[in-house]
């Protein structure tokens, strides 16, 4: 059980092509009903991550305006959830970016911005005050070795599996999945952060590992820069023998040059609070933060700080579930919460909420795409409709981009049914 539970917790996770895609909401394969929720609605998506460098499989994408307007996003690219080395792929999985001069319309041919010889994942980008961008991600560094270990049991994916979540092990656990072969182990590096000077167009290749004096602290959050000029990165940690996570953010003082020590969220809760701890800044200078729970079974938690970090609030149950959080602060001052949500009868799907009131309370859920992967990211455009990214999962996994109308009102949904948003083309 105790490598079942390092796939759950290590693995988070995480198109030149401009034709106007179609998908409908309806999941054939589970019943659901909702008197809101258009199940046959079309999603008017574009795949924005087709390139040779791009592999065969893409994932968790991370976007950011840059100060010159353009829209960059940053994803993994291999050959599955976690890419082994191979043939195909003799450094693993790497970490490519692609651009946007129109806003969403149209963009550029992906190209690899890192590659080392570890499979690099999680990426998430952002850029600075004074122009730098910063990109931060962890990797995974593989045993060499082919010596034979001893596993509990070995259960085999369908067809049907492998298709739809890879060797995702986040979407498979409920499978009870034990094990992966014996010369597929690893362990995690990082967090990691490399700079761009030039609005993204070259990248530093030696990047600075962020310590943090134990091996299990990893990053699927951007830095972000304070209102007193300090950096703050959202990391998070797993504690296996305890069976328990938390998060935790690390600050720079001299831009991201070298690191403090870690600030712990939620330690003191003893639940498994796994991952992908996200923050956001709210207008009374409170930071706020969210971390991922322990799948559909604990929900996600929150935390708020008045100090600027340097301490943090006993953990709440923030009433849902959901993976890989991620804030967006619209110009009108409304909060997006966009993440991997979870409905018990239509299973894991792309989906936001939104609030009005400072993160005190959240309305929704609303329905992006049915797709599982998710990992979504957003960024507002400049007529005030918001632009979403986020990956399908499974064989030939994709990075999408779907533009909606934000909701413009409060919605009395009591009985939580998922509602639809209004799309907008891309076009």
């Amino acid at each position: 059980m105790k490598l079942k539970r390092i796939l759950n917790l290590l693995l988070i996770s995480c198109a030149l092509s401009n034709v106007c895609a179609q998908d409908t909401l309806r999941n054939k394969n589970k019943a659901f009903f909702s008197n809101n929720l258009n199940l046959t609605q079309l999603i008017p998506y574009k795949i924005i991550s087709t390139g040779k460098n791009s592999g065969d499989y893409q994932a968790v994408p991370d976007m950011c305006r840059l100060k010159n307007g353009d829209i960059i996003v940053v994803f993994y690219a291999g050959d599955n959830h976690v890419t082994f080395p191979s043939e195909k792929y003799p450094k693993a999985g790497r970490i490519c970016l692609t651009r946007s001069k129109d806003e969403g319309q149209t963009w550029s041919t992906p190209i690899t911005i890192f590659d080392d010889a570890h499979d690099n994942r999680d990426p998430h980008i952002n850029q600075l005050s004074d122009g730098t961008i910063i990109c931060s991600f962890f990797s995974l560094e593989f045993e060499l070795s082919t010596k034979k270990c001893n596993y509990e049991k070995k259960i085999e994916n369908t067809k049907e599996e492998s298709i739809n979540y890879g060797n995702n092990p986040d979407l498979l656990r409920d499978l009870e999945i034990e094990t992966m072969p014996p010369t597929k182990k690893w362990t995690g590096r990082g967090p990691f952060i490399i700079k761009s000077y030039d609005d993204g167009n070259s990248w530093e290749q030696e990047p600075v590992l962020i310590p943090t004096h134990d091996i299990d602290w990893y990053s699927s959050a951007k830095v972000q820069e304070l209102p007193d000029g300090r950096y703050l990165l959202p990391i998070y940690h797993t504690d296996l023998y305890k069976n328990s996570g938390w998060g935790g953010v690390v600050f720079s003082l001299d831009k991201g040059t070298t690191w403090n020590n870690i600030t712990s969220i939620g330690k003191e809760a003893n639940l498994m609070l796994a991952a992908e701890t996200e923050v956001i800044l709210l207008n009374d200078n409170t930071l706020y933060a969210i971390m991922r729970g322990d799948g559909f079974k604990i929900n996600m938690h929150y935390s708020v700080s008045y100090d600027m970090g340097k301490s943090w609030k006993s953990v709440n149950d923030i009433g849902f579930a959901g993976h890989s959080p991620s804030f967006t602060r619209l110009k009108s001052n409304e909060i997006i919460l966009s993440y991997r949500a979870y409905d018990p009868q239509l299973g894991y799907y792309t989906g936001i909420r939104m609030s009005r009131d400072e993160a005190k309370t959240w309305e929704g859920p609303y329905l992006i795409d049915t797709k599982v992967g998710a990992y979504p990211s957003t960024v507002e455009l400049k007529d005030g409709s918001v632009l979403i990214v986020y990956y399908e999962e499974g064989l030939n996994s994709s990075i999408r981009a779907v533009r909606f109308r934000k909701p413009t009102y409060s919605v009395n949904n009591s009985l939580l049914q998922i509602l639809n948003v209004d799309y907008l083309p891309l076009e």
